[in-house]
């Protein structure tokens, strides 16, 4: 499971300095030119512990500060949503930047908020900028890192000091300093998922929030980090055929352990239709899809409209229904064909194949969606399960990730449920060929239902 907007999952290759230009100077030209800067909601005039803030946090400020990530991450590219990553327990915890905290404490007013963004990126790539050369003072060839330890610990160290004094030390700062020191070994040629077992083996779980680690454990960190390099660490080439990430996910599909999450309120704490206080799936269209682009919003609103007549009148769920709801989100004069060649997501780490029968095999899946279909799963699981289904199968070009969204939906209204929040079932990917990530997303769909309930039962006591 990634959160897309999160940092703490980039890579090297995703945030190095060298292969993502940045002109720090038009900056500001280019924030005050997104979708966002034209919208920017401003902070009520209440105090912080009053319920209207929280409100206004929850519902306008948090998605529009995701629509500014968003939209910076298709000027720039993904390495910019660390402008976010704020010390101690901001955004998410634990980074180095200063110059933004959360949403609720950042966006005050447009003339205020838009500086504060330029501001923020600026001092992202900066760090970025820094640690890059601080890589580059130290050449190592791991082939030779036999002669060559002193000078990998001696890296080490100076990264670990330089993250202590960036973060300060506060509430998950060592999560950084991890992904920092697996950065370092990757622009060096250790594996990626090498540098992670070394990094995570080294630290050995002794770094904590808000303490700083003495001179000793420093040192051993080091230590241990250079001692554990060997050359045979490299990166190697893939080997053999890229991988078909849509045959994985039908192998996890099918044994996924998804009656794990039958028992008890695993369906969302109750039985029967849900009628939430607020609607969360416009809200959030309007909060975040309209931040970024207005037409984007008027499409999806559009799309879920037809998604709750065809939920109403009971349609089946396959790819036709789908692609009447893809017309609105894309905007296209007629419904789009399904895709027909393979298709590639995150980056081209994942391909998903296609063949003769793919479309039949979506309709399938699709199909075991409903409230009778064999197993008689429960709601959130069947919800979840055809959402995943819609994303790796991946049948059109462009909007999968808004199309798998509708499909929740529909899955969700056909037996009259709807949510009143959507916080954790979008802006986030999960992997094909990891079952824990189609149990997380079951799991999600789970909390927000509970919290509907108990949400609207209060409203209506």
């Amino acid at each position: 499971m990634n959160f897309d907007l999160s940092p703490g999952r980039l890579d090297w290759d995703q945030v190095d300095p060298d292969r993502h230009p940045f002109d720090g100077a038009s900056a500001p030209q280019v924030v005050r030119a997104l979708g966002p800067a034209r919208c920017v909601p401003r902070r009520p005039d209440v105090p912080f512990a009053d319920p209207a803030m929280s409100a206004w946090s929850r519902h306008e400020a948090d998605p529009w500060a995701d629509a500014m990530s968003y939209a910076l991450v298709r000027h720039y590219g993904r390495w910019t949503v660390g402008w976010r990553w704020s010390h101690d327990e901001g955004d998410f915890d634990g980074g180095p930047v200063g110059n933004w905290c959360c949403p609720r404490d950042s966006i005050t007013t447009p003339e205020e908020t838009l500086p504060r963004v330029v501001a923020a990126l600026c001092e992202w790539r900066g760090w970025l900028e820094s640690l890059a050369g601080r890589f580059e003072a130290y050449p190592l060839d791991l082939a030779a890192v036999e002669d060559q330890r002193i000078l990998w610990e001696c890296a080490a160290r100076n990264l670990i000091q330089q993250v202590t004094d960036r973060t300060g030390c506060g509430s998950g700062w060592q999560g950084h300093c991890h992904q920092v020191l697996a950065w370092f070994l990757s622009r060096w040629g250790v594996a990626p998922g090498v540098a992670e077992e070394l990094v995570d083996q080294a630290i050995g779980g002794r770094f904590r929030s808000w303490t700083g680690p003495d001179r000793v454990l420093v040192d051993d960190v080091a230590e241990r980090l250079a001692l554990s390099l060997r050359p045979d660490d490299r990166a190697q080439p893939p080997a053999g055929p890229v991988p078909d990430h849509l045959q994985r996910w039908l192998t996890v599909r099918g044994t996924v352990p998804w009656q794990d999450l039958s028992d008890g309120d695993s369906d969302g704490g109750g039985d029967g239709p849900v009628i939430p206080s607020r609607d969360g799936a416009v809200d959030d269209i309007l909060a975040f899809d309209g931040a970024v682009d207005s037409a984007r919003a008027e499409g999806l609103l559009a799309a879920l409209e037809r998604v709750r007549a065809d939920a109403a009148r009971g349609a089946p769920l396959d790819f036709e229904v789908l692609r009447g709801w893809q017309q609105h989100v894309l905007n296209t004069s007629r419904p789009p064909s399904f895709r027909s060649l393979p298709a590639f997501a995150k980056e081209g780490r994942e391909r998903y194949g296609i063949g003769p029968e793919t479309r039949a095999r979506l309709d399938a899946c699709l199909a075991e969606s409903a409230a009778d279909a064999g197993g008689r799963l429960p709601l959130n699981v069947r919800a979840a399960r055809a959402y995943l289904d819609v994303c790796f199968f991946h049948p059109f070009d462009d909007g999968n990730a808004r199309s798998a969204f509708l499909t929740l939906v529909f899955v969700l209204a056909r037996e009259g449920v709807a949510l009143d929040a959507v916080t954790l079932l979008r802006r986030v990917t999960f992997r094909a060929d990891d079952p824990k990530d189609a149990l997380a997303l079951a799991r999600f769909v789970t909390v927000h239902l509970a919290q509907t309930r108990r949400r609207s039962c209060s409203a209506g006591s």
